[in-house]
């Protein structure tokens, strides 16, 4: 569990993302695209749930990338190569269903590129015609978008300011690409309302669209049940049941609600804490 290489990804006043491969050569050789798995940074510590960016059979090792929000997350972005995580665990999660659909949109938004980049690479190699759109705030934030290019047939690129692609949101140009053309399924990580948007705006033409719930977990293996969301009126884990679900039958104004719980106790423990 010792950590290989690190790079920071984006690093502006506001925002620092970082990539770290760690040494976990049983789950490099499991782990498939939509998974996950849970770690540590110390005994103390909580689990938090980090998306399988890459694997590295070779050399054992598996990519993560993360936002430094939380504590656990900042704690984490001040290891290095050579130190060592308290544990890991994965992959978990039930893995993306990768077939030959045809016609495949997959949407990312900020961090939510280093979820749909395994996907998008494996929706290709199946033989599907991919379409990718990823959003930022700004081009500063954007990450993984060389990655992405490579492994799509069409390439789209949005940020809410301008400064790089179109001006507008994900959700813009996903609206106006199903109105031209027939799709056989949305694939879509990112923001809740980012999500949640594309949920609505994939509907009426009843388009097949999964998103990736990244949904509050603490022991990620269906234990404590705080990841729970409402799908269909039946109550799933995310942790166990997903990550991934039908978009149009979240209860998306519940996982909102679910999701703020802890902010301004996280702020907190952050400042008290770190500084």
């Amino acid at each position: 569990m010792k950590i290989i290489e690190k790079k920071v990804l984006v690093d502006t006043s506001d925002t620092r993302i970082c990539r770290i491969d760690v040494f976990a050569p049983d789950i490099a050789k499991k782990a498939r695209p939509g998974q996950f798995i849970a770690l540590m940074v110390n005994e103390a510590g909580e689990r938090v749930p980090l998306t399988v960016v890459d694997t590295d059979t070779v050399k054992g090792a598996i990519a993560l990338i993360f936002q430094e929000a939380g504590l656990t997350t900042k704690l984490l972005g001040r290891l290095n190569p050579g130190d060592s995580l308290y544990s890991l665990v994965g992959p978990l999660g039930h893995a993306t269903e990768i077939r030959n659909y045809g016609h495949v949109i997959i949407v990312g938004g900020g961090v939510g590129l280093a979820e749909i980049y395994p996907v998008a690479r494996a929706m290709k190699n199946a033989d599907n015609h991919v379409t990718v759109i990823i959003g930022a705030r700004s081009k500063e934030l954007l990450i993984l978008a060389d990655e992405l290019k490579a492994v799509c047939d069409e390439f789209y690129i949005t940020t809410d300011d301008g400064t790089l692609g179109r001006k507008a949101f994900t959700t813009d140009v996903l609206a106006g690409l199903i109105k031209k053309a027939k799709y056989d399924l949305v694939y879509a990580v990112g923001p809740i309302p980012m999500m949640k948007r594309t949920a609505v705006v994939t509907k009426d033409l009843g388009i097949k669209t999964i998103v990736s719930l990244n949904a509050l977990m603490v022991d990620a293996t269906g234990m404590c049940g705080c990841c729970r969301v409402t799908v269909g009126g039946v109550t799933k884990f995310s942790c166990v049941d997903g990550p991934e679900f039908d978009a149009q039958e979240i209860d998306w104004d519940e996982l909102i609600k679910r999701n703020r719980i802890y902010e301004d106790k996280e702020k907190h423990i952050c400042k008290l804490k770190l500084g």
